[in-house]
């Protein structure tokens, strides 16, 4: 019996390790361009952002909430990191698990950035925090290069969704 408790116990310590474990996966740009492409009825928020900007990094949170607040609803936050690939173990993941992010996160590995940036959207400058909100079959495509406080974020998205 004793064993038994002792097993529970260790289990019990290491779950909270487990469930903020968030993987950090390395994309292309054609597989950020396959997520917008896609013909459901889901809404994407992809916010572009990095762990060295400031606003981007206040911003965090309230997206990350949405993912939780929208649960259960069509709707998909994916957090796009614009970090350096060989920054991923040292900054990008340990900020993630620091943070205890629930959105998905992707790191978006090209550093042609004048490649890429005007195809997710001509006006796009190239300063983040950016996010492109996307659904295509409600033909839903609004892209904004701003830092959002948290209720901007609910009311843009809503007024989207519904």
């Amino acid at each position: 019996m004793m064993n038994k408790t002792i097993a529970l116990i260790a289990f019990l310590m290491m779950v909270p390790c487990f469930a903020f474990s968030q993987e950090v996966k390395v994309i292309k740009y054609n597989d950020l361009k396959k997520i917008e492409n896609k013909l459901n009825d889901t809404t994407y928020v992809i916010n572009f952002w990095a762990t060295w900007c400031r606003p981007c990094v206040q911003e965090l949170p309230y997206f990350d909430a949405l993912t939780t607040k929208m649960e259960g609803q069509k709707i998909k936050v994916i957090l796009v990191s614009l970090d350096f690939k060989r920054e991923l173990d040292s900054k990008l993941v340990p900020f993630v698990k620091k943070n205890k992010l629930v959105s998905e996160v992707l790191l978006l590995d090209e550093p042609d950035y004048n490649e890429w940036i005007p195809k997710i959207d001509a006006s796009w400058s190239g300063a983040i925090p950016a996010t492109l909100i996307i659904n295509n079959k409600n033909v839903v495509i609004k892209f904004f290069e701003q830092e959002f406080t948290e209720a901007e974020i609910n009311k843009t998205v809503e007024s989207l969704i519904y």
